[in-house]
C-alpha cells in the first residue's frame, strides 16, 4: 500500500506541477510567419491608405496615400436585435458598435459593451466612448494605373445616402460617391439578426473611357488595445489562409519585418477561400471575402501613426464604359457565439471559421467537449449543472480504466502482508527487495502503476476544460447557484468577511490576495480532496505522510483564483472519485475504513508519565 501511496503522491504532485509550469512558462506563443509562408510582395495589387483620417503626414515606407483631415458628417444609425450603433458618411465607415446583447459587469446598470469606437475626426457628440480607442472597419477603392487618386473613394470620402435611413434586418442602406468624371460608386451595407454585414460594392463607368481600380477593406485599431495579457489566450490578429490559420499578438505584429512600402507587415496572397480581422477574448472584427473570391491578405502595423492594420484586397477591375462591375464581401463584428459563427462556417460558406476560438493545443479535447457541454446546457438550461453533468460524463468515459485501477489498489492491499514479510526476509538490502517485490507484482498481475493512470488521465481533461471556461462566451456571466453568478470568473466570497456576514468586501476578485482569502468553492475543493486521500491508510512513512497532510490544502489556496466553473469540475470529480473508488474496493472484499484511516490521520496527544 506505501507503493501505492507513493504513486499516487507522485502522479497528483506531477500534474499540477504540469499545469501550473506549462500556463505560466511554456504556453506557445503563436508562430511568426516564416520564410516558407507565401509572402506577396512584388505581384501585390497597389498599396492602400492608412486608414487614418486625422493624419496628413504618413510615413513614405507605408506606400500610403495622405487621407487629410475628415470632414464632419452625417451618420446611418444601425439597429439589430444584436446590435446599436452607426455609420459615418465620412469614408463610409463602420466606426459606432454596441453589443445589445452583453454588458460589461454584471450589474444590470451596466452599459452594453463597446466594440467599434470612431475617432476624434469622425465621432460626434452623441456617441459616448468612454475611453474607448478608435476602432473601425472602413472601405475604399485604390486607383488602377494612371488613374488620379482622387478620382476612387477613400478613407475620408463623403458619401452620400442613396436609400435607406436606418440599416437593420431585412432594411439596406446604399450610400454612393459621384467622382464628377463619370464613375459612380455605390456601397450597399446589409445586416442580419446576430453580427454578419454583407457590404456590396459596385462601380459604374458613364465615362468615355475604361477605368481601373481595386476595392479593399480595413479593420484598423488606433494603439496597442487593453488586453488580458494571458499566455494561454490570443489576442490580436487572427485569420485564415486557404486552410492555414493566423494568429500573430500585438507585440509580434510591432515586430514584423518591415516590406517594401508595406511598413512593418505580413502579407499573404489568398487563391480562394480565406478572412483575416482582429480578436479579442469575447469579441472580434473580422473582413470575410465570399467564398471562392481570391484576395491579398495584409497585417501590418503604423509605427509613426501607432495603428494595428488588418486589410482585404481586391483583383484590379476594368470596367468599360457603359459598364458596371460588383463585388460582395462580408463584415464579422461581434461576439464569438460558437452557434453563430458555426452558422456562418456553413452560410455562406466562412471557411473554419470556428477556429477564430482559440481552442489550444487540446483541440481535439477542447472542441468535443465544449460541444457535449453546449449539448448539455440546451438540455438542462444552467451552465453550472451542465458541467456537473458534463463531469459525470467524463468519468463515465474513463471508467473502465479507473476500474482497473481501483482493483489493482484492492489487490496491492492483498500483497501487504507478503510485502511485509518480504521485508523482515530481505532486512536492509535494498536491491534484494526491489527485485523480489516486482516478481511478486508480476507473479500476482499487479501492475503498482495503475494508480496513477486515473490522475494523469484528468491532466488533458484539465487543460481541455480550463481552456473551454476560459475562452468561450457561453461561460461569461453564467450563473449557476446562490452567489455563483459567473462561472468563467472565481469565486467571489471570502472566508475574510464569512462568506458576506461580516460588514465589509472581500478582497478583488480575480487577484492573488482574494485566492488567499479562501472562496467557499475553494474550500469545499480542499475539503474533497482530503476525503478523497482518506480512502486509503496513511503512510507510515514521514516525510509521504507530511505531503499527504499538506496537499489537499495547497490546492486549496492554489485554485482558488481559478474560474468557480473549473473548481466546480475539480469537486464533483473528487465526490464520483471518492464513491467510484469505494464502491470498487469494498465489491472486492477490501473496504476501505474511511473512518479509521480519518482518525489515524490526527496526531495523538502524547500520555503524560504517570508517577
Amino acid at each position: 500500500m506505501e507503493d501505492n501511496n507513493r504513486n499516487l503522491i507522485l502522479a497528483t504532485v506531477l500534474s499540477f506541477l504540469v499545469i501550473l509550469v506549462w500556463y505560466t512558462v511554456f504556453a506557445p506563443e503563436p508562430p511568426a510567419p516564416t520564410a516558407e509562408q507565401p509572402v506577396a510582395v512584388e505581384t501585390r495589387t497597389q498599396d492602400v491608405p492608412l486608414a487614418n483620417p486625422e493624419s496628413s503626414t504618413l510615413p513614405a515606407d507605408l506606400g500610403a496615400v495622405p487621407a487629410g483631415a475628415a470632414p464632419q458628417a452625417g451618420r446611418v444609425r444601425i439597429q439589430t436585435p444584436a446590435l446599436s450603433g452607426s455609420i459615418s458618411l465620412a469614408g463610409g465607415r463602420i466606426d459606432d458598435l454596441l453589443l445589445t446583447r452583453y454588458r460589461e459587469t454584471l450589474d444590470d446598470n451596466s452599459p452594453n459593451v463597446r466594440l467599434l469606437s470612431p475617432s476624434s475626426a469622425t465621432a460626434t457628440a452623441d456617441i459616448q466612448t468612454g475611453e474607448a480607442k478608435p476602432y473601425y472597419a472602413v472601405y475604399g477603392w485604390t486607383p488602377g494605373p494612371g488613374v488620379d487618386p482622387a478620382l476612387v473613394p477613400g478613407p475620408s470620402t463623403v458619401w452620400t445616402v442613396e436609400s435607406g435611413d436606418t440599416l437593420a434586418p431585412g432594411q439596406p442602406v446604399t450610400l454612393a460617391w459621384d467622382n464628377g468624371a463619370g464613375q459612380i460608386f455605390r456601397r450597399t451595407f446589409q445586416v442580419d439578426d446576430n453580427y454578419l454585414f454583407t457590404v456590396s460594392h459596385s462601380l459604374q463607368n458613364n465615362g468615355d473611357a475604361a477605368f481601373t481600380a481595386a476595392p479593399y477593406g480595413i479593420i484598423a485599431r488606433h494603439s496597442r488595445p487593453d488586453t488580458q495579457n494571458f499566455f494561454v489566450l490570443h489576442e490580436g490578429a487572427v485569420g485564415m489562409n486557404d486552410g492555414e490559420l493566423l494568429e500573430l499578438k500585438y507585440d509580434k505584429i510591432a515586430e514584423l519585418d518591415p516590406m517594401d512600402r508595406e511598413g512593418r507587415a505580413a502579407v499573404n496572397e489568398v487563391t480562394s477561400n480565406g478572412w483575416v480581422g482582429f480578436t479579442d477574448k469575447y469579441w472580434m472584427t473580422t473582413l470575410a471575402p465570399a467564398p471562392g473570391q481570391a484576395f491579398t491578405s495584409v497585417v501590418k502595423y503604423a509605427e509613426g501613426a501607432d495603428i494595428f492594420q488588418t486589410e482585404a484586397r481586391y483583383p484590379m477591375q476594368t470596367v468599360q464604359p457603359g459598364t458596371q462591375v460588383n463585388s460582395d464581401s462580408y463584415l464579422f463584428a461581434g461576439a464569438k457565439v460558437w452557434e453563430v459563427i458555426n452558422g456562418y462556417q456553413e452560410t455562406p460558406g466562412i471557411q473554419r471559421f470556428v477556429d477564430s476560438i482559440d481552442w489550444g493545443w487540446f483541440y481535439f479535447l477542447t472542441k468535443p467537449i465544449f460541444r457535449l457541454l453546449h449539448w448539455l446546457h440546451g438540455m438542462i438550461g444552467n451552465m453550472g449543472w451542465s458541467i456537473i453533468a458534463l463531469t459525470f460524463i467524463l468519468k463515465t468515459l474513463v471508467f473502465p480504466l479507473a476500474r482497473k485501477s481501483y482493483i489493482s489498489m484492492a489487490k496491492m492491499k492483498e500483497l501487504q502482508p507478503q510485502l511485509e514479510a518480504l521485508k523482515e526476509r530481505t532486512g536492509d538490502d535494498r536491491m534484494k527487495f526491489q527485485k523480489e517485490m516486482m516478481e511478486l507484482y508480476k507473479r500476482e498481475k499487479v501492475n503498482p502503476a495503475a494508480g496513477c493512470l486515473p490522475v494523469l488521465l484528468q491532466v488533458p481533461i484539465f487543460f481541455a476544460l480550463y481552456k473551454v471556461i476560459f475562452v468561450t462566451i457561453e461561460l461569461r456571466h453564467a450563473p449557476w447557484i446562490g452567489w455563483i453568478h459567473d462561472l468563467a470568473a472565481p469565486d467571489p466570497s471570502s472566508l475574510l468577511n464569512l462568506f458576506g456576514l461580516l460588514p465589509f468586501a472581500p478582497p478583488a476578485q480575480g487577484t492573488l490576495l482574494h485566492s488567499l482569502s479562501l472562496p467557499a468553492l475553494a474550500i469545499v475543493l480542499g475539503i474533497s480532496m482530503w476525503l478523497q486521500q482518506r480512502l486509503n491508510p496513511t503512510p507510515a512513512d514521514p516525510a509521504q505522510k507530511m505531503i499527504f497532510a499538506w496537499m489537499p490544502w495547497i490546492f486549496m489556496f492554489m485554485l482558488g483564483g481559478f474560474a468557480s466553473g473549473l473548481v466546480l469540475y475539480w469537486i464533483t470529480n473528487n465526490l464520483i472519485t471518492i464513491a467510484q473508488q469505494y464502491t470498487i474496493m469494498s465489491m472486492h472484499g477490501h473496504r476501505p475504513d474511511l473512518f479509521g484511516n480519518i482518525k489515524s490521520s490526527i496526531p495523538a496527544r502524547p500520555k503524560k508519565d504517570s508517577k
